[in-house]
């Protein structure tokens, strides 16, 4: 082929892909690149989109949902006049939808059609942003627009969260409230910008959990730290080497050790695909920048815990100025490195360039050197002195036997459990937050699996998590191979999304930072450009054939206006329970108040914070209206119950494995006498939550309620069972609670599992009725206190004191005590001596 041919070629590929309407500066392209620009800026201020799972954070996903099925249709717009499937990535494009329908597939076996749902939303999100990835970056102009866009809207949340750290909040607030989601309780604070927990202050900025705000910035630095080491003139350099130390500042104040221990692994992964000048300039870079912020980050840690108690102007201008140097002082660094350096390593590494494996030797060289580093920074050697006291005591504390890793350990064999119970297609969006406490080992509170891999797995089975890693196993080899035979030129372009895309899969294998949709839609941002920058075989099938180029395009239509629809009408059911929780501050009128319930319900249906678990639901005002009219009018009151159960019935069979939901169908048989029905429910429901305490309560005490009813009806063998039922209960208590002994050392237990005062009356009355008085005194005992007006307490003491009464070791001291409370209490001592329990 010529080079006529040749360019002849290329024209009508490029006008084939959109290629070259692109490069002319359609409307449709600068419509995208704003869109896509509002949204990098936008969704991080809603708590980075965290897919949370109750009303208080699905608004700004729905909003989001609505915002990707928007950009689908404009792309469908665009596709319909400029897509033809002529080569293997064109196919990656319309693969890409393979992740949101094995969602759809798993959503037949969902333990929990709300959270499921909206995984389907967010994945239909992702799939829209990838494919915004491919069509806006299929050009220089595009690939510019978006790099920038991605860097400059990371700066702008580095300075936002050191505006926090260092007293300006109030004024940061002011900035962006009027678009951000700020804290309920002062529209101008941004919730734990700052937070704090057992290891002190750590910063988070929008994200409001500190380990992956450290992810994004170690995504953030290494972008920036490519942008430095591959420019040369002072003007490129500058804007990138100002942020490299309030970032690496701002990371060091995450106090995330999970971050430390995998910068070198993303920094390695880096290094192999740069020349061996840019590997050099890019370790010379990254250790002058880091030994800038070790130089200042004492001062600004403890200057920023001053700020945090008291803002002082004095002090935040002290820290910004202490900042500002060290900053521009690195910046005139980099800048001399870059323009001096740079050339003459250039010369001197030029003889390498053809040899194979000569980019190998410098990350390996590396990996020693780092190794030394962490020994020395690790060990007593006073290196690690320079550090401020909190980042030396995380530093100290990475190890394997440390609560954190041994307890994302438990999470991770909880979630090969849970896996292998739905391994096909998964059960569905959310399945871990839904189903974890079934199969935890021990009684931790998580509703996230701190691995995106493990909980892909469970929550799209087999079938969506090889789609998935099909999916991005396919892109990298594409972008690899079209990596190793581009100019020098076209790797530079696109290279920042594969750092992107590495930093946030890595570090999300031991976080949930894909938690978080607009980290998600990074990622396959990113994914996409990465597409977009590779070139791939021509497929083997051709076909001109109209309809099937135009079938694509026309599909995506079609599922954006469904996409628009169904987000736009959860956003509206989101808005109507809004209003109902503004109408319930101002009024107690029950039409006023349920009007805008029942619209949010009939919007969204089975919702379970609108119908049950939110801060008004309608079960809730139901039973209220219920209590407050079962006196007066019974027939009226019966039909508010009736109306409670069958909303109950309805969420029940979408959301079968909510606690709360299970827990108010218990009280549901209690409210209407039916103890059987709720001793059956409560003993079913123990397998699903064997860690809450509160289930084995209620199961022993209707067991000894409903032997109580069979001793009355003199039916030995269901009072028999019963009794019998009650020790087997405890017993399984015990072995439990036994079972958490053997816990590692450094592992934390979670919530308090133990025997209860409930628990301990409701064996001691039962070893009572089997004639052990010793056991009967000796469980209730440890457990009576002095307040002698709380009813478990008197029940705890009348029938310890009967136990002892009947061992002829009367406590004459405590009894006079109870008596002194209530004189009735002698009678109900000595009726529980007197009874004759023994049935037979």
């Amino acid at each position: 082929m010529n080079a006529a041919s040749k360019n002849t070629y290329a024209s009508a590929r490029a006008k084939a892909n959109g290629t070259s309407t692109m490069e002319k500066g359609s409307i449709i392209f600068w419509i995208l690149a704003i869109i896509a620009g509002l949204f990098l800026f936008w969704a991080p201020f809603q708590r980075a989109l965290f897919n949370g799972g109750t009303f208080d954070f699905e608004r700004s996903i729905y909003s989001a949902s609505v915002w990707s099925s928007i950009i689908l249709l404009i792309i469908a717009i665009f596709a319909f006049f400029g897509y033809k499937l002529q080569e293997r990535k064109d196919v990656m494009i319309i693969l890409v939808l393979l992740m949101p329908l094995t969602y759809v597939i798993s959503l037949s076996n969902a333990a929990s059609h709300y959270l499921a749902t909206n995984m389907i939303y967010i994945q239909m999100l992702y799939a829209a942003f990838f494919i915004l990835g491919v069509f806006l970056t299929k050009n220089k102009r595009g690939v510019s627009i978006t790099a920038g866009l991605l860097m400059i809207s990371g700066y702008v949340i580095v300075i936002f969260g050191l505006l926090y750290w260092l007293g300006n909040g109030s004024f940061a607030g002011h900035l962006v409230s009027w678009f951000a989601t700020m804290d309920n309780s002062n529209n101008f604070l941004y919730r734990d910008a700052v937070m704090t927990d057992a290891n002190g202050l750590r910063l988070t900025s929008v994200f409001q959990y500190a380990n992956t705000y450290a992810a994004y910035l170690i995504m953030l630095f290494l972008g920036s730290l490519f942008f430095i080491i591959k420019a040369r003139k002072w003007y490129s350099v500058l804007p990138h080497a100002l942020m490299m130390v309030p970032m690496i500042v701002s990371f060091w104040l995450t106090l995330s050790r999970g971050a430390i221990v995998v910068i070198p692994v993303i920094f390695l992964i880096m290094l192999f695909f740069l020349s061996i000048s840019r590997q050099i300039l890019a370790l010379v870079q990254l250790a002058l920048a880091f030994a800038a912020s070790l130089a200042i980050l004492s001062k600004l840690t403890a200057i920023g815990t001053e700020l945090q108690k008291q803002p002082t102007a004095a002090g935040s201008w002290n820290g910004w100025s202490i900042l500002l140097l060290a900053s521009v002082v690195f910046a005139v660094i980099a800048i001399l490195l870059q323009q001096f350096a740079s050339p003459w390593l250039d010369r001197v590494t030029a003889r390498f360039a053809g040899k194979k494996f000569a980019t190998f030797i410098l990350p390996i060289a590396a990996i020693v050197v780092g190794l030394l580093a962490a020994v020395l920074l690790l060990s007593d050697t006073g290196l690690k002195n320079v550090l401020p006291e909190n980042v030396k005591t995380r530093l100290e504390n990475i190890n394997f036997q440390q609560h954190s890793v041994l307890e994302r350990g438990t999470f991770y064999k909880d979630a090969v459990k849970l896996w292998a119970d739905y391994p096909i297609i998964g059960a569905g969006g959310g399945a871990w937050a839904a189903l974890y406490e079934k199969y935890q080992n021990n009684p931790y509170t998580s509703r996230q699996a701190h691995n995106f891999a493990l909980q892909y797995l469970v929550e799209a089975g087999a079938l969506g998590f090889l789609a998935f890693v099909g999916f991005v196993i396919a892109v990298m080899v594409f972008y690899i191979r079209s990596y190793i035979k581009s100019s020098a030129e076209k790797r530079d372009m696109y290279f920042l999304f594969f750092i992107v895309t590495v930093s946030l899969l890595v570090h999300s294998m031991i976080d949930f930072d894909l938690s978080y949709v607009y980290m998600g839609a990074v990622l396959f941002l990113a994914l996409g450009a990465m597409l977009a920058g590779s070139s791939t075989a021509a497929l083997r099938m051709k076909s001109e054939s109209l309809a099937l180029h135009k079938s694509f395009p026309a599909l995506l239509a079609v599922i954006s206006i469904v996409m628009f629809y169904l987000s736009a009408q959860a956003l509206s059911a989101n808005s109507s329970y809004k209003q109902a929780l503004n109408v319930v501050k101002k009024s107690q009128d029950y039409n006023t108040i349920v009007a805008p319930l029942d619209k949010a319900i009939s919007l969204h249906p089975a919702h379970p914070d609108y119908i049950l678990t939110g801060q008004i639901s309608r079960i809730g005002i139901l039973l209220q209206v219920y209590n407050q009219t079962k006196d007066q009018d019974p027939k009226r009151s019966a039909e508010f119950l009736n109306q409670a159960q069958d909303l109950l019935n309805q969420l029940l069979a979408k959301e079968p494995h909510n606690r709360m939901v299970t827990l108010q169908q218990l009280n549901m048989l209690l409210i209407q006498g039916k103890q059987q029905e709720a001793l059956d429910w409560s003993n079913a429901q123990l397998p699903n939550y064997p860690w809450y305490i509160d289930l084995y309560e209620k199961s022993m005490s209707l067991n000894v309620e409903l032997a109580g009813k069979a001793k009355e009806k003199n039916d030995a063998k269901d009072y028999n069972q019963k009794l019998d039922n009650v020790m087997a209960i405890y017993k399984q208590v015990q072995d439990r609670i036994e079972s958490l002994k053997n816990l590692p050392k450094g592992q934390l237990q979670g919530r308090e599992f133990a025997v209860t005062p409930s628990i301990a009356l409701n064996v001691g009355q039962v070893s009572f009725m089997h004639g052990d008085y010793t056991t009967a005194a000796s469980t209730i005992k440890p457990f009576i206190t002095d307040k002698l007006d709380d009813q478990t307490n008197k029940l705890l003491i009348r029938w310890y004191l009967a136990a002892e009464q009947k061992l002829g070791t009367p406590d004459q001291a405590l009894q006079g005590q109870l008596i002194a409370k209530d004189p009735n209490e002698k009678q109900m001592i000595d009726s529980i001596v007197n009874t004759n329990f023994q049935l037979k």
